[in-house]
């Protein structure tokens, strides 16, 4: 099957791109950009050189869908909203990594997102998948998860769902590589602020906060609030998650890891450490991996879950294609299952 992208000279647009050409399914068909077409692939990006060298073209959704089988909008907020109509009216399968679909309620998302939002009748047809709460394949068009949203449900969904945790908000700490960021300069991402420095950032008002908690009232109803910050942290890739946890009484350490097992043994690209280990970030980074570990204060009650992934690839391209895998009725794992970078 050929796959188009739009927005392919962004971080996730590239990101599709590596991960595509080693699927063994899809193969690369066009490639669209707003801004950078006309241009050869590998003229942009020296490191495609020899692989991937095709001119990078504007476009219109009919030529998409004549030369396609179907199209990946790697587009920032705001885009998607408009330009997959047409895609959506043809029933052409799309999958958006934007976050333009994945809030059911207009008004969150221009709340959230300072835009306006998609009509309410491609809303409806949109269907979030994360694909560790999947059941079967989904339709023809796939909101992607967020990258903080995928580590941040990963990472308590088990609590959630086991009833395990007292009705106190969850805390999490969400620590980010430059490239969640996006291409766009700007002074928070320069490198005289970013390296040897980390810095807080969108504090109370990160738009992955209300994808959060929508997720996760979908095990309890309750749980309406959450304490969410982010941090960008001077590393290319990855995301760190913490999430901090008040347990019910009782509860023991050995029944919460149970929990987690009991979610995730089955699902290809989540992997729980052993008690007594915290996953590092590096040991996911280039990969569709989510490793959490996990620890309980016996003298306080608090949980301690930490969460890592490839914001990149588990947080965005790679969970694309996961969710293509599944819509395309693969194992999930087809074309994704790659051994971390180390060192």
């Amino acid at each position: 099957m050929k796959a188009a992208i739009i927005g392919v000279t962004g971080y996730t647009g590239l990101e599709l791109v590596r991960l595509i050409c080693k699927h063994p399914v899809l193969e690369l068909g066009t490639l669209h950009s707003h801004g950078q077409h006309t241009k050869n692939s590998a003229e942009l990006y020296p490191h495609l050189n020899d692989l991937v060298e095709k001119t990078i073209i504007g476009y219109t959704p009919e030529q998409v869908m004549a030369e396609n089988d179907i199209v990946f909008f790697a587009t920032p907020a705001g885009v998607t909203k408009e330009e997959a109509v047409p895609f959506v009216a043809a029933n052409f399968p799309v999958i958006d990594l934007s976050g333009d679909l994945r809030l059911k309620d207009g008004a969150t998302y221009q709340k959230w997102y300072k835009k306006t939002p998609a009509d309410a009748k491609l809303l409806k047809k949109a269907q979030y998948c994360l694909p560790e709460l999947m059941d079967k394949k989904p339709g023809n068009l796939i909101s992607n998860p967020g990258c903080y949203a995928t580590a941040a449900i990963l990472t308590a969904m088990p609590l959630v769902k086991a009833n395990l945790i007292e009705a106190t908000p969850l805390i999490f700490d969400g620590k980010s590589g430059l490239t969640g960021a996006g291409k766009t300069l700007s002074d928070s991402s320069h490198f005289v602020t970013c390296a040897e420095n980390m810095t807080m950032y969108k504090l109370n008002e990160h738009q992955h906060i209300p994808e959060i908690i929508s997720v996760l009232q979908q095990f309890d109803k309750s749980l309406t609030n959450i304490h969410f910050t982010t941090s960008l942290i001077p590393v290319k890739r990855g995301i760190m998650m913490t999430l901090y946890a008040q347990i019910k009484k009782g509860v023991t350490e050995n029944e919460i890891y149970a929990a987690y097992t009991a979610s995730y043994n089955h699902r290809a690209f989540v992997r729980m450490q052993p008690l007594g280990q915290l996953p590092q970030l590096r040991q996911v980074v280039g990969t569709n991996f989510c490793d959490i570990g996990l620890g309980l204060n016996v003298e306080t009650g608090i949980l301690t879950v930490v969460g890592v992934i490839d914001n990149l690839v588990k947080g965005a391209s790679g969970q694309a294609l996961q969710n293509f895998n599944l819509w395309a009725q693969l194992d999930e794992d087809t074309g994704l299952r790659d051994v971390p970078m180390f060192p």
